[in-house]
C-alpha cells in the first residue's frame, strides 16, 4: 500500500480511538450508584480569577463505596464547591459542615438504573455515529487518492481495511456499553 493509504487508515484509526475515547469519558460521568471521585471531573471552580478543575482545588475521596468527601485546600472555597455541585446536574446533595463537602450517592431505583442505561445506549450510538463518520472521511479519502492516481486494487484493500476498522471498533463501543449497562444493573 501507498504512503497516503498508509496515512488514510492511520489518520481513521485515530478518528476511531477518539470516538472510543470521548465514549469512555462520557459513561464515566454516568453514575452507577457507585462514589467515584471522577464523577465530579465536569465540575470546575472559579478560584482567585481563573477557573480550575475541582480536583486541582480539593482532596477527593470515598471512604465508603456510597460517600464523596471533598476537602477544599482553602476554605474560602467550600461555598464556591457547594455551589458548583448543587448546579452541576448531577442530582447530588451536597452536605457542607463547615470543613468539608459530603455528598451521598443514592441508591438506584429500578426506573433511575433504565433511565441511566437508556443514557449510556445514547452515548454508545453516538459513539458509533463518530466510528462511521471517521469511516465516511475515510472512504472520501480513498475516492480522492484514486481520483489522483491511486490504483483501483490498493483502492479497493483501502475501503477493505477501513471497514474492518469500523467493524473492529463497533464491536468496542458495544463492549464498553455492554460493561456499563451491567455495571448499572448490578445492585
Amino acid at each position: 500500500m501507498t504512503e497516503e493509504a498508509e496515512m488514510c487508515l492511520e489518520m481513521t484509526e485515530d478518528s476511531m480511538k477518539s470516538s472510543l475515547k470521548h465514549l469512555e469519558s462520557e459513561l464515566h460521568k454516568i453514575r452507577a450508584g457507585k462514589a467515584n471521585p471522577s464523577m465530579l471531573d465536569s465540575i470546575s471552580i472559579d478560584n482567585y480569577g481563573s477557573v480550575m478543575p475541582l480536583n486541582q482545588v480539593a482532596n477527593i475521596s470515598t471512604p465508603d463505596p456510597r460517600t464523596l468527601v471533598i476537602q477544599p485546600w482553602d476554605k474560602a472555597n467550600l461555598v464556591l464547591i457547594e455551589k458548583e455541585i448543587t448546579n452541576s446536574n448531577l442530582g447530588l446533595n451536597p452536605q457542607n459542615d463547615g470543613t468539608i463537602i459530603r455528598l451521598n450517592i443514592p441508591i438506584l431505583t429500578e426506573e433511575r438504573r433504565m433511565d441511566l442505561i437508556k443514557q449510556s445506549k445514547a452515548e454508545a450510538e453516538d459513539a458509533k455515529v463518530g466510528v462511521r463518520n471517521a469511516r465516511k472521511d475515510a472512504n472520501h479519502e480513498a475516492d480522492q487518492l484514486e481520483k489522483d492516481g491511486l490504483s483501483e486494487d490498493i483502492t479497493k484493500k483501502l475501503m477493505d481495511k477501513i471497514q474492518d476498522l469500523t467493524n473492529q471498533y463497533t464491536k468496542l463501543v458495544d463492549d464498553v456499553f455492554y460493561i456499563k449497562e451491567k455495571d448499572i444493573s448490578s445492585i
